[in-house]
């Protein structure tokens, strides 16, 4: 069973999703603000958040980088605010989706779905896959989702996390913007290829010795990106 935490001050709504979650099958935590939230997300280990823009103690877009820092899983916002501003810029900081509020249960239920399957674990038994990939210092593990440089393990958000494991399957291919967009966003996404710059941009911070002049993530002009190479 898939875990769900949902992060909402409405008392009324957090338990309406709490009811809709449990009669598909999914396990539920929730919690009434952002400090809370983030002590359920240590102790319950979700699959995914569920997440409310307007909190009384934290801000919906600094939690959700927060939850993206701490683990490579995929959030979903809610909230009332239906402005396309709000709406990329909380895809821009990490979040998988955003629904504005009201929203139907199908719905919801339907973009849940969708976003699980897309960080869903491939098991390598049945894929034929190798549940860890090493790239030169790099070690990547498909089951954990543990990045490691060095030995040491690497913080990525769910977005990071998605181009680096693409990147990593096929080193040398070189991957459009267009392409780690729809493979990291989903192609419904309302924002534009800067932000798969700005994503390549964080993770060559994280991963290279010289983010100007980097050995991993390497930018082909006029075409993208790819895996080492030349």
């Amino acid at each position: 069973m898939k875990k769900i935490l949902v992060i909402d001050d409405e008392a009324a709504l957090r338990d309406l999703i709490e009811l809709v979650l449990r009669r598909e099958n999914f396990r539920v935590r929730t919690a009434e603000n952002g400090s809370t939230g983030l002590k359920e997300l240590d102790s319950f280990q979700p699959d995914l958040v569920l997440l409310d823009l307007m909190l009384p103690d934290y801000s919906g877009y600094d939690l959700c980088k927060e939850i993206t820092k701490k683990q490579a899983i995929p959030v979903i916002m809610l909230s009332a605010k239906s402005e396309i501003v709000d709406k990329v810029l909380g895809l821009e900081l990490g979040a998988e989706d955003y629904m504005t509020k009201p929203f139907d249960n199908r719905e919801l239920i339907a973009r849940i779905k969708v976003v699980l399957r897309r960080y869903e674990n491939k098991d390598p038994k049945n894929n034929g896959e190798e549940n860890r990939m090493v790239f030169g210092e790099l070690v990547f593990d498909l089951d954990t989702k543990v990045v490691l440089k060095n030995g040491i393990p690497i913080s990525l958000t769910a977005k990071e996390f998605k181009i680096l494991e693409t990147l990593l399957k096929r080193p040398g291919k070189i991957f459009t913007r267009d392409e780690l967009l729809e493979i990291a966003w989903g192609y419904d996404f309302l924002g534009d290829s800067r932000s798969v710059d700005m994503t390549i941009m964080r993770l060559r911070k994280k991963l290279e010795e010289d983010a100007e002049n980097p050995k991993y993530v390497k930018t082909v002009y006029g075409f993208g990106y790819q895996l080492g190479g030349d």
